[in-house]
């Protein structure tokens, strides 16, 4: 066990905060679940941007505009930091409407893969959907129990899935061309908490290791290429609910955790994958994608 001497507290006083992301101008993004807003934090500096609803995992399209899950209003949205304003890109999948959207992820074609778990801790009724450039969106991954936290490997052609209460991650093929996910297959068991809680969100290392936040244990742990926990790195509260790697390498890992509301900064030994950044250009109609 790793103990976290290297350990920084960025941002204290949030609301569940959860899917920190970098933006290009170095600009750190997060959200407050239970707080309705979304957050950026530069030069020590903490802004607060009221969207409404309860804003869940984020990733950054290569315009600088904040996609976020809306596990309230069940739906993708996106915020503009230029004209504040806040759009539903998606809010159905097969004629009804998502179920709690929770994280999301760019691939390297601009597909959009994302979670809804619902309420699926006691019944396997959750599911994964991918969202297309064309405006397309449908399920690539259903009866599961919670899914929650996903990445893609730094190629762009393997997922990963956090099924948070069984504890254990999902791997498979990943085509963006044809935006399909295939042999996906249990890759990971990851040490989990005895009460609710299990793996959220991940992020990829350039050391090849998958760094994962796990709710309920006060712990990152740390999956080789095997699939194998080979550190673990204890955090000041029980509740981490996502990662990522600072581009800069100054702040090292970032995550969130949601006891204590704060955002850390964790020093590694490793910098962080590049993400995919979507490149959308869609409408600003309130609905802008279907689904098939």
């Amino acid at each position: 066990m790793k103990q976290s001497d290297t350990l920084q507290t960025i941002v204290t006083g949030l609301n569940f905060p959860e899917g920190p992301a970098f933006a290009t101008d170095g600009s750190l993004w997060a959200v407050e679940l239970n707080g309705e807003s979304l957050i950026r934090w530069q030069a020590g500096l903490l802004t607060r941007h009221r969207v409404g609803g309860a804003p869940n995992g984020i990733a950054i399209d290569g315009s600088g505009r904040i996609w976020f899950c809306d596990a309230a209003q069940n739906a993708i949205r996106r915020f503009d930091p230029l004209t504040q304003q806040t759009v539903t890109v998606a809010d159905t999948v097969n004629g009804k409407p998502l179920d709690k959207p929770n994280d999301l992820a760019f691939d390297a074609a601009g597909n959009v893969v994302f979670t809804c778990p619902g309420n699926s801790r006691q019944q396997p009724t959750g599911y994964a959907c991918v969202l297309t450039p064309d405006r397309q969106i449908r399920t690539i991954i259903t009866n599961k129990y919670f899914p929650n936290g996903l990445a893609f490997s730094s190629d762009g052609r393997q997922l990963i899935l956090a099924e948070t209460y069984r504890h254990r991650l999902w791997k498979g093929n990943w085509n963006p061309q044809t935006a399909t996910w295939t042999q996906a297959h249990i890759w990971a068991e990851i040490d989990g908490p005895t009460g609710l809680g299990g793996p959220d969100g991940m992020a990829f290392g350039e050391d090849g290791n998958l760094y994962v936040a796990v709710f309920g244990t006060g712990t990152i742990q740390v999956i080789d290429s095997a699939g194998r926990i080979v550190h673990k790195y204890t955090l000041p509260g029980q509740n981490p609910t996502n990662c990522t790697f600072d581009p800069s390498g100054r702040l090292g890992l970032v995550i969130a955790e949601a006891e204590h509301g704060q955002l850390l900064s964790l020093a590694t030994a490793t910098s962080g994958i590049a993400l995919f950044n979507g490149l959308y250009q869609l409408n600003q109609n309130r609905h802008e994608c279907r689904s098939v």
